[in-house]
């Protein structure tokens, strides 16, 4: 009989496999370990996210039951504690890199024709107990962390950057550490608002689309005419105060665009664009791209394990933040492999099911194939007297 796989093992395949080894060694991941070798360690945690684990009893418990198809993998079932204090302990560095790479894989093979670049960047709040105190604190009766990303809506619909901060960092400090590419097209909200950002971007040849204060003065030197029963309001061209204090200058010396428009809500929004020639119905349209971004972590937030968290420690956190991304971008990797299920939440819901069964992934919808009997057993046939 043909041999065949388990979903498991079939998603294990779209790791990078000699990068991670390369991890491994570069952090001493694995020096002095005798009981849980960092492969098993990422194995398990790939698993509790896929599988939906919400414990870390839970997880070791399931991992036990399928320790013979874990052997065909490379790994082997964990302690609770040994698992535990790997969490705790083993360098974060090893995953994130891991993670990094995947991103960088994913984007090379999911994206589709060469187009525009266009980067959707935000950040979510990721609720931590009481126990994180120690690194999350973000008030006096809350704790928290937060993941910041940079999503591509259009050449792939994954993420190439992420970070993990505390809940108090913010969002401006960390997208100024970001990585800034050329002549893209980057679309953000309020919480990057920030002229000297922006001026770098600028001078990137990079598109800008964002949104300014009610407050945001502009000296408009042109207003442009807009199409009627549009949601747009208005259409200027200006440009933004000189100063931001009295002692420091606005970086931002070019002219800017300022498109006004009504949502369905019946809200306004200002939204800002150094791109003085695309249409203001283009401009807006970018700007509405980016609840794209906001669809993104209300997936990976109710379809993976990242709201409930198996440590409490910093490293522990960053690790399982790792492993739900890199969950999901194997989950994306593996979904473009066959073409009978295009919805990412029920092929992440099948997978589930049948994570470790011996099924094809194309085969996911179907019954399974019935195990034609072994012709050198003896065939008894009852026959009444």
């Amino acid at each position: 009989m043909r041999h065949q796989n388990s979903v498991f093992h079939t998603l294990l395949k779209h790791v990078p496999w000699a990068v991670f080894e390369i991890l491994v060694a570069e952090h001493g991941a694995d020096a002095r370990v005798r009981r849980l070798p960092t492969k098993s360690h990422l194995l398990a945690l790939i698993y509790a996210q896929l599988s939906g684990a919400a414990s870390l009893r839970e997880l070791v418990d399931a991992l036990s039951s399928h320790a013979a198809r874990l052997y065909h993998v490379g790994a082997r079932p964990p302690c609770r504690s040994t698992l535990a204090d790997a969490n705790a302990k083993r360098p974060h560095a090893v995953f994130s890199g891991l993670c990094e790479a995947l991103m960088r894989q994913a984007h090379r093979g999911l994206r589709r024709a060469v187009g525009e670049a266009i980067y959707l960047i935000d950040s979510t709040s990721l609720p931590l107990t009481a126990r994180s105190a120690e690194w999350g604190r973000f008030s006096a009766m809350a704790c928290g962390a937060k993941l910041h990303v940079i999503y591509d809506a259009n050449r792939g619909g994954t993420p190439i950057y992420a970070s993990v901060s505390t809940a108090k960092v913010n969002d401006i400090t960390v997208a100024q550490q970001m990585p800034i590419e050329p002549g893209a097209t980057y679309v953000f909200d309020l919480g990057y608002y920030d002229y000297r950002w922006w001026a770098k971007l600028d001078a990137a040849q990079c598109r800008i689309v964002t949104r300014i204060k009610r407050n945001t003065p502009l000296r408009q030197v042109e207003e442009r005419a807009v199409p009627k029963a549009s949601p747009v309001l208005s259409d200027r061209i200006g440009f933004l105060p000189e100063r931001q204090a009295r002692s420091r200058q606005n970086p931002m010396q070019d002219a800017v665009r300022e498109v006004r428009v009504k949502t369905d809500t019946g809200k306004e929004l200002r939204i800002l664009s150094n791109d003085l020639d695309a249409t203001a119905e283009e401009i807006a349209a970018l700007y509405k791209r980016r609840w794209e971004i906001e669809l993104f972590f209300r997936w990976i937030k109710q379809t993976l394990k990242i709201k409930r968290f198996l440590g409490t420690s910093e490293n522990a956190i960053r690790i399982q933040v790792a492993a739900a991304l890199i969950a999901f971008l194997l989950l994306r990797l593996a979904q473009a492999t066959q073409t009978r299920i295009r919805s990412p939440l029920a092929f992440a819901r099948l997978i589930r099911a049948n994570l470790m069964h011996r099924r094809g992934l194309d085969r996911l919808l179907k019954n399974p194939d019935p195990v034609p009997p072994d012709k050198r057993q003896l065939a008894l046939q009852w026959s009444p007297a």
